[in-house]
């Protein structure tokens, strides 16, 4: 019996470094995150987390190394592309305030993908039937809890049938009461299968669903690990150190 070959990448960093001005923010920065994989990135604030998942679908450029995407290099002609392959969801809920939940999740398929509105329309409300909000489709933002936005946001993000979502933060902006049900759907999301990043200070949920754990700090990648050796038994003082500050 042969082994089973490995699962394909969804994306790969070798070697990825960004600078702001005279800033070196990444600092070759290699991971390879395989399809299906659910991978929580954590660090302190200003290591680079946000950076390095903005650099996926081009919000951020990269000034050295390779990053592929479903085999393909990155490169700016690109961009579009993976944009529609890609979906990504803030801290900040960047809603259109004056669209309904349902014209917020329809917007881009009709626009961008050109879907007829009839089949945009169906996926959003199955997408947010899903996610447990499909009665919230005729209110407006401002009409909807911190949570609730957060929820249409993804929503909106998988209205586009994307191959990986990532997730900048998403509980960071909201009320502590309702973190958890953004996480519960980000657990749901990860049921399905779905190729997720998330950036997140979120221990309890990293530890729960995802399958590793990246450590960063200064612009590196410190340690990866599965989360019960993360948290556990971790190899690095600076992760230790870290975590003990945490948790």
């Amino acid at each position: 019996m042969t082994p089973a070959d490995p699962a394909p990448a969804a994306l790969e960093f070798r070697g990825v470094n960004k600078w702001f001005g005279a800033t070196h923010v990444l600092r070759d920065v290699s991971l390879t995150v395989a399809e299906s994989e659910k991978i929580v990135i954590c660090g302190p604030s200003g290591s680079g987390k946000s950076t390095l998942i903005r650099c996926v679908n081009g919000l951020e450029s990269y000034q050295g190394g390779t990053l592929r995407v479903a085999g393909q290099d990155l490169t700016p002609a690109r961009i579009p592309a993976v944009r529609r392959a890609v979906g990504m969801v803030f801290q900040h809920f960047n809603l259109f305030a004056h669209l309904t939940v349902l014209e917020n999740c329809t917007l881009a398929p009709i626009h961008g993908r050109g879907i007829g509105r009839r089949a945009a329309e169906a996926r959003a409300r199955a997408e947010l039937e899903r996610l447990a909000i499909a009665d919230l489709a005729p209110r407006h933002p401002g009409q909807l809890s911190g949570g609730q936005q957060q929820r249409v946001a993804i929503a909106r993000a998988l209205c586009l049938d994307p191959a990986v979502m990532l997730f900048d933060e998403p509980t960071s902006a909201l009320d502590p009461e309702m973190v958890q049900e953004v996480l519960d759907t980000l657990t749901d999301l990860a049921a399905r299968g779905m190729t997720l990043l998330c950036v997140t200070h979120e221990m309890g949920f990293a530890r729960r669903v995802a399958d590793r754990v990246v450590f960063m700090d200064e612009g590196q990648i410190v340690e990866v690990a599965p989360p019960d050796a993360f948290f556990d038994r971790p190899e690095h003082p600076r992760t230790r150190d870290f975590l003990a500050r945490l948790l």
